[in-house]
């Protein structure tokens, strides 16, 4: 209960900060920034330097008093993470392009992707997808320390957009919402965008090595939205799915368009035969404050409702929103075995 409580009242401190830094970069991009113009380097420079001596930061230095030690850190960090995302990708806030535009989505790039070769023998090749605001690089970090020597992974960066859960402000994103939910499918068509790009990151490998597609938070929907392509064996735009997945891993994620995945699968034998034939490991932390427990278990009942049979979900005591060591070893554990490969660690 405590845990509980100290937890709302760390989400109504960081909205406060969140609503006054959302205020003040609308006000100032409205005076510096002229909408009828293209932004240039000068009015970049003033508004950096009026961001740079924005209150916000006493602000979250004084709010971050009354937290944990660790947790004050981390929202101190935020903050200025999301500060610099604003001075990173000004040609955001100019008022005239809106959260989520299709003008906006086209021009849309994906960022570097990072690759983590296999030290072995080349058996599998895994694209891991980041969370909201993170990029591929912290991805193939934490990937090439896994006792997998036999995997190849693959590590994109998402496309920097306005976020609308993030009041607009520019992150790292595989799609946008205004909700993490899995009856949110307001942006499917930039969903969609990512998933196939994903898909054209594997169709590349060799024909003998198996393929798979993992990811944290936002990357674990996306990873789970092309478990439910792949079984239908087309996108939502009726374009055939490319690529055959052999395992698919989400930590910490929701499943994005869950009412709509039964009706996909039920519809065709073939897409029966792909979803119950497909692995799929799903981790959640039980203390999850950011992609609540429920959303974890809610995706594994509709996936093994809708025929993925072969479906693991692991949940864990008092973890949150991030991955722990134990669960990494789950993950080496199980592609191991799903995967069959050769000398790595069971």
């Amino acid at each position: 209960m405590q845990v509980a409580i100290k937890a709302e009242r760390e989400n109504r401190q960081t909205n406060v900060i969140m609503g006054k830094l959302k205020k003040f970069v609308a006000k100032e991009s409205s005076t510096v920034l002229d909408p009828m113009k293209p932004a240039t380097e000068t009015s970049h420079k003033v508004l950096h330097a009026r961001l740079d001596g924005f209150e916000i930061r006493q602000a979250a230095l004084e709010q971050s008093d009354s937290l944990e030690p660790s947790s004050g850190v981390v929202f101190q960090n935020y903050i200025e993470g999301c500060i610099s995302f604003v001075k990173t990708n000004m040609s955001y806030i100019n008022p005239s392009t809106g959260s989520g535009s299709r003008t906006a989505r086209r021009t849309m790039e994906f960022g570097r992707t990072y690759v983590v070769r296999p030290k072995g023998k080349h058996q599998a090749t895994m694209v891991w997808l980041h969370g909201l605001g993170d990029n591929g690089s912290s991805s193939s970090q934490l990937l090439e320390s896994l006792a997998l020597p036999n995997i190849k992974w693959i590590c994109p960066t998402a496309p920097t957009r306005p976020v609308a859960i993030l009041g607009g402000f520019p992150c790292t994103a595989w799609f946008d919402g205004e909700e993490l939910s899995d009856d949110n499918t307001n942006d499917l068509e930039g969903l969609e965008v990512s998933v196939a790009h994903i898909a054209n990151l594997l169709s590349t490998e060799p024909a003998d090595v198996k393929l798979g597609i993992g990811g944290f938070s936002m990357g674990a929907a996306t990873a789970l939205y092309s478990a439910t392509c792949f079984a239908h064996g087309k996108y939502g735009n009726g374009n055939p799915y490319p690529v055959n997945l052999r395992a698919v891993i989400g930590l910490s994620g929701w499943l994005p368009g869950s009412r709509n995945v039964r009706n996909k699968i039920e519809g065709s034998h073939e897409a029966a035969r792909c979803a119950s034939s497909l692995p799929i490991l799903l981790c959640h932390g039980k203390c999850d404050e950011v992609v609540p427990y429920r959303y974890g278990e809610r995706a594994s009942y509709v996936l093994s409702s809708a025929g993925f049979r072969n479906l693991q979900f692991k949940g864990y005591d008092g973890i949150g929103h991030y991955t722990v060591p134990k669960e990494m070893d789950e993950v080496c554990n199980w592609l191991t075995a799903r995967l069959s490969l050769e000398g790595s660690r069971r």
